[in-house]
């Protein structure tokens, strides 16, 4: 993710109104462009923006658990990581897109031999994204109150990853 490049559409996903009751971002620019700035910066923070078909339509976070905010809710392993995932564009949603982007990340963040286990902790009222995340071999620990929302805290570990996947639908480890 690149600030010169991607903040206005970040910013304009941001106030999707199917973005705004989850990620609560829909803050004025100059108080966004803060906010990224200081995740950029953050070394337990890696943005990304997913493409299909060279069109930007999603965006990721990967954390260091154990580093963030949520490590104090669990006992974070320094190797856990942890996952957001937006798709911003209205006309990307209900089209099967959301469980096939968890799951690249999730293999991507797996790539890192020491990660065992993958965080999670969408707003517990955010059932679609709840059911993509079970499909992806995440199991729902219990519900955290955060500061900005109630979460399902959910737990992937690479063992129920691998085991998520169909014969026909194997992810490629090259």
């Amino acid at each position: 993710m690149s600030l010169e490049l991607d903040f206005d559409r970040l910013l304009k996903w941001q106030h999707e109104p199917h973005v705004i009751p989850y990620w609560r971002l829909n803050i004025p620019e100059e108080q966004y462009r803060e906010y990224l700035i200081s995740s950029l910066a953050n070394r337990n923070h890696t943005l990304y923006i997913g493409m299909l078909d060279d069109v930007p339509m999603s965006y990721f976070e990967s954390y260091w658990a154990a580093g963030d905010r949520i490590g104090q809710y669990y006992e974070a392993g320094e190797q856990d990581q942890g996952v957001h995932l937006l798709i911003g564009p209205p006309d990307y949603l209900g089209k099967g897109y959301a469980l096939p982007l968890l799951q690249a990340m999730v293999c991507f963040q797996f790539r890192h031999a020491a990660t065992d286990t993958i965080v999670a902790e969408p707003d517990i009222r955010n059932s679609r994204m709840i059911h993509i995340f079970k499909r992806c071999g995440f199991r729902f620990d219990r519900e955290v109150e955060l500061p900005e929302k109630t979460a399902a805290l959910m737990f992937c570990s690479r063992q129920d990853f691998e085991r998520s996947w169909t014969a026909d639908d194997q992810p490629a480890t090259g």
